[in-house]
């Protein structure tokens, strides 16, 4: 791999695919973190984390193939600008849809969980939201149980509105 024949346009590409493989690596253990903690509670998790959790899946891998390929000079521009035109699609969808009830929240104002662990304070917030065993949590209700989830939730929200 010589850097110089690359020029500023290819150095250009290959750290801004380096910041968005990082970013979204970021955004899969957020809410990747959150869908494990829902599901160990016997609950299924909210279609907001779910679907962020697919496109930031998606879009990680299309990072790094399309980053493999620049790297052999066999990466064609124009189907990457159509993909990448769909991949922002589907980031301001993501960012719209976490955002909407975040939007209205502050954080600092839910307060700081107890003296007990991070997971046994999830948890029995998550179990005070459910109506019954095995329900769909409710995002919009979900997200101010704790200011730990708040936090992490508005990281992942504004993480997709800077990914594109």
């Amino acid at each position: 791999m010589a850097a110089g024949n690359d020029g500023a346009l290819g150095m250009t590409f290959k750290s801004v695919r380096i910041l968005q493989a990082i970013c979204f690596l970021c955004v899969i253990g957020l809410a990747s973190n959150f869908v494990s903690q829902i599901v160990s509670s016997n609950a299924t998790a909210p279609q907001v984390l779910i679907g962020t959790l697919s496109v930031a899946c998606i879009a990680e891998l299309y990072c790094v193939i399309t980053f493999i390929l620049h790297l052999d000079s066999i990466l064609p521009y124009f189907v990457v600008a159509v993909m990448d035109s769909l991949l922002l699609i589907a980031l301001i969808v993501v960012a719209v849809t976490v955002g909407e009830p975040l939007t209205y929240l502050n954080c600092q104002a839910i307060g700081t969980p107890s003296d007990a662990s991070n997971t046994y304070q999830f948890t029995s917030d998550l179990g005070s939201s459910l109506d019954q065993n095995g329900s769909t949590i409710d995002y919009s209700t979900w997200i101010g149980t704790t200011m730990t989830t708040c936090l992490e939730m508005k990281a992942i929200w504004g993480l997709s509105i800077a990914l594109w």
